[in-house]
């Protein structure tokens, strides 16, 4: 028997599909479902789809770094694994990987939240009257998707493609829907000073690039699970690319296609902007079209929070298997070898965050997300570019062009957030610093009990 597949180990079961399915499943979710109003806001009319193309470009350039990342170090963690070996033999050596543990205890939980919190919108369309119960309905899908998780990984990748399926599924009746509807003069509505470049314009754009990119996340959710992928070297690298440039065409079309049969100035001004998808198609078909383009959308909703969980479990475990953190979150499951004790705990602080409102999410977790995980990525792309001794893996096409752009795009985002959450950000940054001190003497002083 391999060390793969004997008790007390992961297994590797995710093949090329049920990678990328993961990522799609990660990236759609609800988010696109929901954020169309609040990008069509962001600049007053439909040229706020140059925050998709900004956000495009940006995922695909970010998304290179993820996949050389992931073939030089394919082991579980993503990031943490990624900053602990490429600053190793620095100052900054274990100070970073702490760092991204610490935001991560913010940020994981807030992003699933919102997944659920964007089920929880869309189910008052079919139940208006539990709008006061949105909370719950929030909670509930967290507590289901851990109960789903709570079993073997080779169960889980035959989950996550059915629930991929789905996804895809919805999709395609949306597009189907918008392009047999969609009026060219309705989309391209633009208002008179659409394209008049000002510094109102500049941080429209930025606005409109931030709400893209928290759609566009989670093109790298199978790197937090490297150890249960086969061939991850090259599997993860393949789904990383295959999952960015089919999602980053899906929501061009998909936008497009909504805004050709609701006119923008009706998207951000309705009551209805909770769950503008389900108004376009009962537009188109009725109330049974705004009804079952909401179940799927809740199904898509629950694959996101699924694939989300399913990667951050993953995350605690392994920085307490390398000793950054609690020794109990490297625990696996004595009979179905999954991290029990890090999924629990993640469910349960998930459930916390779902009593934020999905504003308040999306701020928080890209403002905490920005300055450790995606910009240090950055310079630990180079940093293992030296290192490398042996045969390599991928390598991104025309380095070091697509680092460059993606630390503009993540800086230009992180200045659009608004000076508060940039202070947020920074500030939780900081307390980190002290944090990591504070447990640093800890373990001077207690050498036993804090390993």
């Amino acid at each position: 028997m391999s060390a793969d597949s004997s008790p007390g180990h992961l297994h590797r079961s995710f093949g090329l599909l049920q990678a990328t399915a993961m990522n799609m499943s990660n990236m759609v979710g609800v988010g696109p479902f929901l954020t169309i109003p609040l990008i069509l806001a962001a600049m007053g009319g439909p040229q706020a789809m140059l925050g998709w193309l900004v956000g495009a470009v940006l995922a695909i350039s970010d998304g290179m770094v993820w996949a050389e990342l992931a073939s030089a170090v394919p082991s579980s963690g993503g990031s943490f694994e990624y900053l602990k070996v490429a600053f190793a033999k620095t100052r900054l050596g274990r100070l970073l990987p702490f760092l991204f543990i610490w935001q991560f205890i913010f940020s994981g939980p807030l992003e699933i939240a919102s997944g659920g919190i964007g089920f929880a919108q869309y189910a008052t369309y079919l139940a208006p009257q539990a709008k006061p119960y949105m909370t719950w309905i929030a909670v509930g899908v967290a507590v289901l998707t851990v109960v789903l998780l709570y079993r073997k990984i080779e169960s889980v990748g035959k989950l996550m493609v059915v629930l991929w399926a789905g996804m895809m599924l919805t999709i395609a009746v949306v597009l189907f829907s918008g392009l047999r509807n969609f009026s060219a003069a309705t989309a391209f509505d633009f208002p008179p000073d659409a394209f008049n470049f000002s510094r109102g314009f500049v941080l429209g754009l930025g606005s409109a690039t931030l709400v893209a990119m928290y759609d566009f996340l989670g093109y790298y959710s199978v790197c937090y699970i490297g150890d249960e992928v086969k061939s991850p070297s090259r599997t993860i690298p393949r789904s990383i690319l295959i999952s960015v440039v089919a999602v980053a065409v899906i929501y061009l079309a998909m936008n497009l296609s909504i805004i050709g049969v609701v006119p923008w100035r009706e998207a951000i001004g309705s009551d209805a902007k909770d769950y503008i998808v389900s108004v376009f198609m009962e537009r188109i078909y009725g109330p049974a079209g705004g009804v079952l383009v909401t179940l799927l959308i809740c199904w898509t909703a629950l694959a996101s929070v699924f694939a989300l969980m399913l990667g951050y479990s993953r995350i605690p475990y392994a920085a307490a298997r390398d000793g950054f953190f609690f020794s109990a979150f490297s625990r696996l499951h004595p009979r179905g070898d999954f991290p029990h004790v890090s999924l629990l705990v993640l469910g349960a602080v998930s459930v916390a965050a779902s009593f934020f409102t999905l504003q308040e999410v999306i701020n928080a977790l890209i403002a905490t997300r920005i300055l450790v995980q995606f910009i240090a990525q950055i310079a630990a792309v180079a940093l293992i570019r030296k290192q490398a001794t042996g045969p390599v893996g991928f390598r991104m096409a025309l380095y070091p062009l697509p680092s460059v752009i993606a630390l503009v795009g993540w800086t230009f985002i992180f200045a659009a957030s608004g000076i508060w959450y940039m202070v947020a950000g920074i500030a939780t940054l900081g307390a980190g610093v002290v944090a990591y001190f504070a447990w640093q003497l800890w373990r001077v002083k207690f050498p036993v009990s804090s390993q």
